[in-house]
């Protein structure tokens, strides 16, 4: 009877949490603007204003489809292929310069990091291989103010072998210069630093039988001095068949976190600290999430479509 009775109170003191409009208004239901995908993954946004996400098209499961960068328009409120075949794009980041960075995963896809020039069309390899070898499957990304790109590379699907000893966290200090910088995460998936760089936090949402460290976690690293990720400590743990996929952090440093609970499907938001701020119940799991300009706009890949939401009150 104890038992149920806590559950009970944290259910409903997390559904009181929701209702409090600390991030998302009050009983704010997010729009779907776009339902014509087979998986969604990667939004960003564009020096156009636009929104660019991955559709991530299994081939056992879509007749070999080749994958699709779509772009969403806001203002018009239209959705065109903007590239197919995407190399099987999943994350995407656009950088100082404007120009499109992609994560191509396995499955017939790049296995790479490349960059678009958003004006020519015309793309470049940026990173294609480490220590010689292919890279497992580059998933989600982040970039830092020097320009530098944090990527994960865990292997969720695919034919292709695994050439990598280890699903790894990776940076790229210039056009294949790569340095391995995490591990020992299972298998890390989104990511993101603190606004003032010094923090990387990185999920990790493992599909295996290993027990050796949270399987559904978001580990805590800071960056050092001479540019290492140093272990800080896991900062938030989840349910393993509720576990995290894209990050991305505000202007105070929350974390922005697109949980995969079949359930009960949630962006939820969280202090530097791990505490739980408040969340976005959503009607279709959700794979990532970014941020407009003003950061009072939210965008979310979920199931098949692309959903709108704003922020704050």
């Amino acid at each position: 009877m104890k038992t149920a009775l806590i559950i009970l109170f944290l259910f409903t003191a997390i559904n009181i949490l929701a209702q409090t409009g600390k991030v998302f208004p009050l009983n704010q239901k997010p729009q779907k603007v776009f339902d014509g995908g087979f998986f969604t993954e990667g939004p960003a946004y564009g020096s156009d204003g636009c929104i660019y996400f991955s559709d991530q098209t299994f081939t056992d499961e879509t007749d070999m489809a080749a994958g699709i960068i779509w772009k969403y328009n806001p203002v018009k409120d239209t959705t065109v292929v903007f590239r197919s075949p995407s190399g099987m794009s999943n994350g995407i980041a656009f950088n100082k310069d404007g120009n499109m960075v992609v994560c191509e995963g396995a499955d017939f896809g790049g296995r790479m990091i490349t960059r678009t020039d958003m004006h020519t069309g015309k793309s470049k390899i940026i990173a294609g291989l480490f220590n010689g070898k292919s890279f497992n499957s580059p998933n989600d990304l982040s970039l830092d103010k020097k320009g530098r790109i944090y990527f994960t590379d865990p292997r969720y699907t695919g034919h292709e072998s695994i050439d990598q000893p280890v699903m790894g966290v990776y940076r790229i200090d210039g056009d294949n210069n790569v340095k391995l910088m995490i591990s020992d995460i299972p298998m890390p998936n989104g990511i993101a630093l603190s606004p003032d760089e010094k923090t990387l936090y990185v999920g990790c949402n493992y599909e295996g039988d290993e027990n050796h460290k949270p399987a559904a976690a978001v580990y805590k690293y800071e960056i050092s001095s001479n540019d290492s990720a140093v272990f800080s400590k896991v900062l938030i743990t989840f349910n393993e068949d509720a576990g995290p996929d894209g990050i991305k952090t505000d202007s105070n440093g929350n974390l922005f976190i697109a949980v995969r609970d079949e359930a009960n499907p949630q962006i939820r938001v969280y202090s530097p600290e791990g505490e739980l701020i408040d969340f976005l119940k959503l009607p279709e799991v959700p794979s990532n999430l970014t941020f407009t300009p003003s950061g009072r706009e939210l965008y979310i890949t979920a199931g098949n479509g692309l959903y709108h939401t704003p922020l704050y009150n």
